[in-house]
């Protein structure tokens, strides 16, 4: 996973125009004039016809594999608070990792979803529709992993921060992935794979840093920082990025910025100062 993110980081870097600006701003605002008919239409035709279906995309209606994005998750009037947060989910996202980054992540995310549900079909011969909840799950996983202590109100009422709800979700997520009958059960994983391509290096860097953080020992930031000036001193560049190893010499118009949250002396890129695991040790 860690040559796939940096290959993305490479595309989007090379990229910089690729994607739709405020693609969340477009995806709700289509999402709720689909949500006003469907209050309209006590029939459901329009969810009908905008639903994910492999067996009618396959005689011809290729919508569906674009409009399924559209359809919203509730039909209730809790349809209105779902949409302004993943807007403002989705729109925190975009300037924290920049247009291209943030387009792939939901492309890929639509991507895995259809290939799954073609999947399913093939297998259980059942026309299995599919949604984008997971894919907004994934979207909610990458916010709380990024920012975490962010603080929401429950009910309006109630502060909560952002990590204690995605170990919330996380947990209906594994139970859903245990209840549910195979092959559908590995809905939920597929559906959030993006999730674990964006993230998988940092949660693992973070695992190993907790199992070792009663080894833990004072880290001397001078001594740090003349030890790796000492290991550049024969290298072909200046700085490089502790993520995605993107140096000054193979980039000279990026910048390059230390942490002060980390422990030890530790550069990043542009892209990714405010976008990292902090080191512990």
């Amino acid at each position: 996973m860690k040559k796939l993110n940096k290959s993305i980081d490479m595309f989007c870097y090379r990229h910089p125009r690729f994607g739709v600006p405020n693609l969340m701003l477009y995806i709700v605002i289509i999402s709720l004039a689909v949500w006003v008919f469907t209050l309209m239409d006590s029939t459901q035709t329009l969810l009908l016809f905008f639903e994910f279906s492999p067996a009618k995309i396959l005689k011809g209606e290729v919508w569906r594999l674009v409009t399924f994005i559209f359809v919203p998750q509730s039909t209730s009037f809790w349809a209105l608070l779902f949409f302004y947060f993943y807007y403002w989910i989705g729109n925190v996202l975009e300037k924290e990792w920049g247009t291209p980054r943030f387009n792939i992540f939901i492309i890929s995310g639509v991507l895995l979803t259809i290939i799954y549900g073609f999947i399913i079909y093939f297998i259980t011969k059942q026309d299995f529709g599919v949604s984008t909840e997971y894919l907004y799950l994934s979207m909610f996983f990458s916010f709380a992993t990024l920012f975490p202590d962010v603080q929401v109100l429950l009910f309006f009422i109630i502060p909560v921060k952002v990590k204690w709800l995605a170990y919330l979700d996380a947990a209906v997520f594994v139970f859903a992935m245990i209840t549910a009958p195979f092959p559908f059960n590995l809905l939920p994983l597929v559906a959030i794979l993006n999730y674990f391509v964006f993230f998988g290096d940092d949660l693992i860097s973070s695992i190993r840093s907790n199992r070792a953080r009663y080894n833990k020992t004072t880290v001397n930031f001078n001594r740090e920082k003349q030890k790796i000036k000492y290991e550049q001193k024969n290298a072909s560049y200046t700085r490089k990025c502790a993520v995605c190893g993107r140096t000054d010499s193979e980039y000279p118009d990026l910048e390059f910025r230390y942490c002060s949250r980390c422990a030890g002396y530790h550069c990043f890129c542009q892209d990714h100062i405010n976008n990292h695991i902090h080191f512990t040790e």
